[in-house]
């Protein structure tokens, strides 16, 4: 069985003046939609270079993203479950 799709992420990245990065992820995927988040924050006595509180917030904000992905997918895994029309087991490590 062949399957090709194609989901769509956007990124916004927000640097605030207290040298919080906040970083809002949203992924869809044609059906549905889910959004992480992620946020980095510059420690006073540090020098602030944003790109480094982008990088942070951004990859927070993936994680975030990857999680609820993993959970979506147990969920339907066990819906299917129910059904009794599992052909294979997929195993979960968050």
């Amino acid at each position: 069985m062949s399957h090709t799709g194609q989901w769509k992420v956007h990124l916004d990245l927000f640097e605030e003046d207290d040298g919080t990065t906040k970083a809002h992820l949203v992924l869809n995927t044609g059906a549905t939609a889910l959004a992480g988040h992620g946020t980095a924050h510059c420690n006073p006595s540090d020098t602030n270079v944003p790109e480094i509180g982008d990088e942070l917030a951004a990859g927070r904000a993936m994680i975030d993203l990857a999680h609820q992905l993993m959970e979506a997918a147990g969920r339907d895994i066990e819906g299917m479950a129910a059904r009794g029309s599992t052909r294979r087991t997929v195993e979960r490590t968050l």
